[in-house]
């Protein structure tokens, strides 16, 4: 039997269901890349400063106990190091991590959530270029 407080509590809790849902779709690393072209997507554009939840897989990390990682569209063995904003590949994104990084095996998928940050950005400590970051970042 549907009564108001049944009502009233469904209604209220209709927004955040949806939220959850829309929360345990993470975005893939293609999404944020152009189709065509080496440049960044709408979506990444918009969402510069947001936090985003992000699925791929965990290259080899450049160092021992770093807090950073690449995450990328697929498994891969070594590690994509670029050297120049014009090598970018349009298929990582840069991770850095509030802790060390426990090595997740490349060709395990996990999930990432930080805070988008596009442009160029040198690491100081490994040297990586990125184009793209999610930073504040924490994964599984």
């Amino acid at each position: 039997m549907l009564t108001r407080r049944r009502l009233i509590v469904s209604a209220l809790a209709t927004p955040f269901i949806a939220t959850a849902a829309a929360a345990e779709d993470p975005l893939k690393v293609r999404e944020l890349y152009q189709a065509k072209g080496r440049g960044l997507s709408d979506l990444a554009q918009a969402s510069a400063g947001k936090r985003l939840t992000v699925e791929g897989f965990m290259a080899p990390p450049l160092k021992a106990e770093s807090r950073f990682f690449v995450l990328t569209k697929m498994p891969m063995a070594v590690c994509p190091f670029c050297e120049t904003e014009a090598e970018w590949p349009n298929d990582i994104v840069a991770v850095y991590t509030k802790r060390i990084v426990d090595v997740t095996p490349f060709n395990v998928k996990i999930v990432t959530s930080g805070v988008l940050e596009l442009g160029a950005y040198k690491d100081p400590e490994t040297g990586f270029l990125s184009m793209m970051r999610l930073t504040d970042a924490s994964y599984g």
